[in-house]
């Protein structure tokens, strides 16, 4: 459920980034006095022609050509949990070798609270690396479109320049 719900937030990233190229639309003007009739249909085989030779068709939906990286699955509190209980093990162990009995529960207990520190910041930081990475991965999928679908704009206006309109 929640790589879905990850995969719907960048495949939304993206078209909300690909909708601003979209809006790029052509002014067409016949500068030959070409009927609208005509021009329809030399809109259209324009399409088909910069479709044909870019390999990119503005009418599809924008998909990833590439699958997202993971979304971390765990949690600050649990990496804190694991982080204090490998700790405090370790600082009871070391506690008993230095100062017998009481020594192990002084030790346990800074070993926990260190361990639950470190462990804490560790999974923080993993958590932000991995939303860095899902965060460039959108933004290179977003770069890719803008590449094809500015390719496919060139060749639809050399089309309808060459037959003879007026395009801005």
């Amino acid at each position: 459920m929640r790589k879905t719900v990850g995969l719907l937030a960048a495949v939304a990233a993206i078209m909300f980034l690909a909708g601003q190229v979209l809006a790029q639309d052509f002014m067409v003007y016949p500068a030959k006095g070409q009927s609208q009739q005509q021009m329809e249909k030399d809109k259209f085989e324009c399409y088909n022609w910069a479709k044909g030779q870019t390999g990119f068709d503005p009418m599809q939906t924008p998909r990833a050509t590439s699958a997202p990286p993971p979304k971390y699955e765990g949690s600050t509190a649990g990496g804190a949990v694991r982080g204090g209980v490998g700790g405090g093990l370790l600082g009871a162990g070391i506690g008993a070798i230095a100062g017998g009995k009481k020594g192990a529960k002084k030790g346990a207990l800074i070993g926990g609270l260190g361990g639950a520190t470190i462990g804490g910041v560790r999974s923080h930081r993993q958590k932000q690396e991995q939303e860095r990475a899902r965060q460039q991965w959108a933004e290179q999928q977003a770069a890719q479109y803008a590449h094809k679908r500015n390719a496919y704009n060139r060749a639809y206006k050399a089309c309808l320049e060459g037959k003879g309109y007026s395009v801005q």
